[in-house]
């Protein structure tokens, strides 16, 4: 069965399947639909949960031996797959068609995946879930739709906004649903529960000396190395997480390489900006960021980006707040320089 993702709170409601996909690029979401799902196995007496990453190199047969075990325990067991390529491959296909056929009572299933392109989300693999379980397809927030989205989300934590204060939110975080998270946590943090304003939301955001990752994005974009660095020092002194530095910088770099392919092929970079979504009050950002690189500079950072991300997971070794500072450096001075 497909659903939506505003479907699945009331699908887990009434019953629980014995598999799930879930994919997508909005991490926040994609995080919380997971949690969803946890959540109600382990109301569904779901005791243990067992995590596989399949990266480069994964033994498939790790699943299969994952599924042979569960006789020998008297517990109910999640044994959850991430695919970071949504791609798993001949092997890869043929272990999860088997799991997804499993339909064991003591076994729930569930794989995630970045956002499935059609083929993906047609594959025998994705298709025997879907069957089988449950599919959850989670699009991305609108920048149109997002000031609603900030509204619901604000209510849902017992404030009370009025228009201008999602909009301004929704102007301060420019699609970034992380962030806004971040936002409207602070806010009910510092306001408690009640009406919000814009003042409020200026006022909070003034009084605030907390570094976030958009600070850090927009001062690597405009070339500052030296703020940048204090920002991502800040950072990690606060604990946050290098997954979610890594998210910010790898949605910004993904952008500029976009849009560094559309000016080496002739076409005009006001355009660009604004078929890829790039708000006005940021634009001058970019352009100043793709003035100061080279031809394939972005996508040399992208792979950097991804090997950080990988850090940043365990998935592999390396130390993801060095190779974040790699990559602001690339960002900021050009990456033949930082080089």
């Amino acid at each position: 069965m497909k659903i939506q993702a505003k479907q699945l709170s009331s699908a887990l409601g009434k019953s629980l399947a014995p598999c799930y996909l879930v994919t997508g690029d909005e991490h926040l979401l994609v995080g919380e639909a997971l949690d969803s799902i946890r959540e109600a196995a382990r109301a569904a007496g779901f005791t243990s949960r067992e995590l596989h990453v399949a990266t480069t190199g994964f033994d498939w047969n790790q699943l299969a031996a994952a599924s042979g075990n569960l006789s020998l325990f008297a517990e109910k067991r999640i044994i959850e797959l991430r695919l970071p390529t949504g791609k798993p491959g001949v092997t890869g296909s043929k272990a999860i068609i088997e799991m997804a056929a499993l339909n064991d009572p003591d076994l729930l299933f569930i794989v995630s995946t970045p956002k499935l392109d059609r083929s993906g989300a047609a594959s025998k693999w994705a298709k025997s879930i879907e069957n089988a379980g449950v599919s959850v397809q989670i699009w991305p927030v609108d920048l149109r739709e997002l000031p609603r989205w900030i509204a619901d989300r604000m209510k849902q934590q017992g404030l009370q906004p009025d228009r201008a204060a999602t909009n301004l939110i929704a102007d301060r975080v420019e699609g970034n649903l992380l962030a806004a998270s971040q936002e409207i946590e602070k806010l009910r943090l510092l306001l408690g529960e009640g009406k919000v304003t814009a003042e409020d939301v200026s006022d909070a955001v003034a009084n605030s000396t907390r570094y976030d990752v958009y600070k850090l994005a927009d001062a690597a974009l405009s070339g500052d190395a030296k703020r940048s660095l204090k920002i991502l020092i800040g950072l990690r002194a606060e604990g946050v997480e290098p997954v979610i530095v890594m998210w910010s910088l790898t949605r910004e770099l993904r952008t500029l390489a976009r849009l560094d392919d559309f000016v080496r092929q002739g076409q005009d970079l006001a355009n660009g900006m604004q078929k890829a979504g790039v708000w006005r009050n940021r634009q001058p950002l970019f352009r100043s960021c793709l003035g100061r690189h080279q031809q394939g500079d972005f996508h040399k950072l992208l792979k950097l980006a991804r090997d950080a991300d990988a850090a940043a997971k365990g998935q592999s070794s390396g130390d993801p707040w060095q190779l974040a500072t790699e990559i602001i450096l690339g960002l900021t001075i050009g990456q033949r320089r930082a080089a």
